[in-house]
C-alpha cells in the first residue's frame, strides 16, 4: 500500500513549489519580462533594462568608453 501523497503524485504530478511571477511580454534580445522587471520602450521595441547597454552598443552603434 502507498502512501496517499505517493499515489496523489503518481496521478497528478508534483506540485508546482513556486509560484511563477506572471509573464509580462519578450524583449528585443528575447529574454522574459516579468512583473516587476524594468523595461524601456524605444520604437514599439521593449528592452530589459538588463539589457540596455546591449541594445544601444549593437542596435544603435554606441561605445561606452571610461574617463
Amino acid at each position: 500500500m502507498d502512501h496517499p501523497l505517493v499515489t496523489q503524485i503518481e496521478r497528478t504530478g508534483y506540485p508546482n513549489m513556486i509560484d511563477q511571477p506572471a509573464h509580462a511580454g519578450i524583449d528585443f534580445f528575447g529574454d522574459e519580462i516579468l512583473d516587476g522587471d524594468e523595461f524601456v520602450e524605444y520604437d514599439g521595441e521593449l528592452v530589459l533594462v538588463d539589457n540596455l547597454n546591449r541594445y544601444l552598443a549593437e542596435e544603435m552603434g554606441f561605445e561606452f568608453k571610461t574617463a
